[in-house]
């Protein structure tokens, strides 16, 4: 059992995976594409990564150091080729109260700890569990998500007031930085019609970017929010007491990170999946964010996850093979390194452009128009992730978006149970059941039965319906008990392999023989009461 296990998982870790993204098989402009797309990234990376700083009330290195070793560990061996991660407000929001309390040293170990639940959920495959994100969730995230995006781009058109408080602008400011930003918006879309040599996010960033400096525009500047500058991320081990009261201290937040890492990770993998042809790789991913955050714990940074919203800068940059991933982590490390003044000249309203039109891109306009003609259920559960989403957190949206679709599915399902009775020549009632027997339909099955008024012996055919779980193993067992009482014969046929393993398992089955999955022949077993204690 341990071998198969550290075999997957050496698996996961080598990077042998490269298929089209091989550079030894890239073409040059294949390469110049993933360069630049690389750099678009980096650019829009640098004002989220300190912006998320603050959220999580670290010094902006921090996440700008999360940003540069998540990104690069994650491109490197991650499940998706193209997908882009980093320092995320999801992630900080949660930071924040561990921060406040107990030190950025406690967030360190957090992260740690952080990273290698996540590589034991890749390794143990966990990541598969993203299938049961019903489709109406999807839909529902990534338009919370692009509101959500929209809305965090607002706070640039944010000046300091007095003291700690932030106004709005007003005037020629206000008329200067929606011109600018209008302009970015138009360069990219443009752009595409003019030439593809070029990624068109770069261009509006480098054109704007280049009348703000050239003219001396007086704009809020990347540089506003606070200084790039700094060194290589050193190795430093958290320091923090190794005991049971630190491990109750971060345990917690570790936990809920890892879940909110992997869910927005996963959800921004499928997404990037579906626009790019790929499949697959959930697992991979897991170990690989995993992996990420360990090493980002040790050297420094706030952790990290996918992010969506970079992630379609690349996609639609061009970058499809891991070499836009990799060029971006490395961007972003000489930015901080060499280019922190060049850097901190680029305006705001450029970044702002970008995202915007991230915006217009993510958002899933079709889902406007299919509300009419889908299911009322999916419609209402996909407004309501969309509005939790942005009223809270994406890992809480994407939770109650499955546990109402769940449920949904199950009331459905509890609905059509319903039973076909007809009276053989001995005198023999058939029941013959349609639709699941699980937990929400156990009460209409038992309605379904009178056994006062049943003939002395009674079968229950389950050609068109199974056994699910113990709730319908308890009602069969309830109901056995009132005909028993009555001193009336139940039982069962036609049960297919997997029922009939189940009530065997039970012990519900007096005859033990191989069922008639292919119905060549009616067997009918008998019940055995008594396995849950029923009938009292």
């Amino acid at each position: 059992m341990i071998k198969p296990t550290l075999a997957a998982f050496a698996e996961r870790l080598s990077i042998t995976d490269w298929k089209d993204s091989d550079l030894t098989l890239l073409s040059p402009s294949r390469v110049k594409t993933e360069l630049l797309s690389g750099l678009t990234v980096a650019l829009a990376l640098v004002p989220e990564a300190v912006a998320f700083s603050f959220v999580a009330g670290v010094h902006p290195l921090v996440g700008l150091y999360a940003a540069f070793i998540v990104g690069l560990v994650t491109a490197l061996i991650g499940g998706r080729p193209g997908m882009i991660s980093g320092a995320t407000g999801a992630l900080a929001v949660v930071m924040v109260a561990l921060v406040a309390k107990h030190g950025v040293e406690y967030l360190f170990a957090t992260v740690v700890l952080m990273g290698i639940m996540q590589v034991l959920a890749g390794v143990f495959h966990l990541g598969k569990f993203i299938r049961l994100v019903p489709h109406p969730v999807m839909l529902g995230f990534v338009n919370g998500l692009a509101i959500v995006i929209f809305l965090a781009q607002l706070t640039q058109f944010q000046v300091p007031g007095a003291g700690d408080t932030k106004v709005w602008m007003t005037g020629l400011p206000l008329a200067t930085m929606l011109g600018l930003v209008a302009l970015t918006i138009g360069i990219i879309w443009i752009m595409p019609k003019i030439t593809s040599v070029f990624p068109a996010p770069l261009a509006g960033i480098a054109i704007v970017a280049g009348i703000v400096i050239f003219f001396g525009i007086d704009v809020p500047r990347v540089g506003d929010l606070a200084s790039i500058k700094g060194g290589l991320p050193v190795f430093h081990i958290p320091t923090v007491p190794i005991n049971l009261e630190t491990l109750k201290i971060i345990f917690p937040f570790a936990l809920i990170l890892a879940a909110i890492g992997l869910i927005e990770s996963l959800l921004t993998l499928n997404l990037v999946g579906e626009m790019t042809g790929k499949v697959g790789g959930a697992s991979r991913e897991c170990v690989a964010q995993g992996l990420a955050n360990t090493v980002t714990g040790f050297f420094g940074g706030m952790g990290g996850c996918a992010m969506i919203g970079q992630s379609m800068i690349n996609v639609k940059s061009g970058g499809r093979t891991r070499l836009s991933g990799i060029s971006a982590a490395l961007y972003l490390l000489a930015f901080i390194l060499v280019a922190s003044s060049l850097i901190e000249q680029i305006p705001l309203a450029a970044l702002v452009g970008v995202m915007f039109m991230v915006v217009i891109g993510t958002f899933a306009w079709q889902s406007l128009t299919i509300l009419r003609r889908i299911p009322l259920t999916d419609a209402l559960v996909m407004i309501l992730v969309t509005i939790v989403t942005v009223m809270s957190d994406l890992a809480i949206a994407v939770v109650v978006g499955v546990i109402v679709s769940a449920l949904a599915y199950s009331w459905n399902n509890a609905l059509r149970l319903h039973a076909l009775t007809s009276i053989e020549p001995d005198g023999t009632k058939i029941y013959q059941m349609e639709g699941p027997l699980f937990f929400g339909s156990v009460a209409g099955f038992a309605r379904i039965f009178v056994p006062s008024e049943d003939p002395d012996r009674i079968i229950i055919d389950f050609m068109y319906s199974r056994v699910v779980d113990q709730s319908a193993l308890q009602a069969i067992e309830d109901l056995a008990y009132k005909y028993e009482a009555l001193g009336k014969v139940i039982q069962i046929r036609h049960l297919a392999h997997d029922c009939h393993a189940l009530l065997n398992r039970a012990g519900q089955l007096m005859v033990d023989s191989d069922d008639d999955p292919d119905y060549g022949i009616a067997v009918d077993y008998s019940i055995k009461t008594g396995s849950f204690g029923s009938g009292h």
